[in-house]
């Protein structure tokens, strides 16, 4: 009998993506961000399915001013990391742009990134900054 014991390698930090919302978010979101009255539209659409990372990252960035768009990221980068860590992330690892799913809250993280930035945040800018580079790093603002 042989002893075949097979020598897993790895590849690199594990990759995070993030699970498709419901078509029907989407669509809501879409349809939000076409018709009047924009921000309240968007901000329907975030109170019905406040686990929707797009339409956090949405309303921070259609935002009136820098303390609402830093309070909008907020909650789509604190949503987004409740959503990385049920599927999988440990905290470490890519989570890329080039996947849709992943930028709701990447989305967030980058307007989380600017308000902070406007608002003389200048220790949390420079934080997502290099979060958002360690997290993919072909990232361009």
């Amino acid at each position: 009998m042989s002893d075949e014991r097979q020598v897993g390698l790895t590849r690199g930090l594990p990759e995070t993506v993030l699970p498709a919302p419901p078509e029907e978010w989407s669509s809501a979101l879409a349809d939000a961000l076409v018709g009047p009255d924009r921000e309240e539209a968007v901000a329907r659409v975030a109170a019905s399915h406040p686990r929707f990372l797009d339409a956090w990252a949405s309303l921070a960035e259609h935002a009136a001013t820098s303390v609402e768009r830093y309070a909008y990221a907020r909650v789509g980068y604190h949503r987004g990391l409740d959503a990385l860590r049920a599927a999988g992330w440990k905290g470490s690892g890519y989570v890329r742009w080039q996947e849709p799913t992943n930028r709701g809250f990447l989305s967030s993280l980058a307007q989380l990134q600017r308000a902070a930035g406007e608002l003389g945040e200048d220790d949390e800018e420079a934080r997502c900054a290099t979060f958002l580079r360690q997290l993919d790093p072909t990232w361009t603002p």
